[in-house]
């Protein structure tokens, strides 16, 4: 297994934490669209704008607390004693 470098392994997250908030902003986006196009009678079932909030809902939980514990394992290492 190749051991990668500190730059690399920063680079390969930041590009998943980018792409993780991407997705996040598209269930948002996704919902507010829907929820404009029913707010405007257009031909959009009720429960696809539901599931649609709700998935956007989740997705922005999931992606707090994850930032939470992201926070939180920071703060432990700084306390650590070297």
């Amino acid at each position: 297994m190749p051991s990668s470098t500190p730059y690399e392994a920063q680079k390969s997250f930041a590009s998943v934490l980018k792409n993780s908030i991407e997705k996040v902003n598209d269930a948002q986006f996704q919902s507010d669209q829907l929820t404009n196009k029913l707010a405007k009678g257009g031909n959009v079932d009720l429960h696809e704008v539901m599931i649609a909030s709700q998935k956007a809902s989740v997705t922005l939980q999931a992606t707090i607390e994850i930032r939470n514990k992201v926070i939180e394992a920071y703060q432990e290492v700084m306390r650590m004693q070297v």
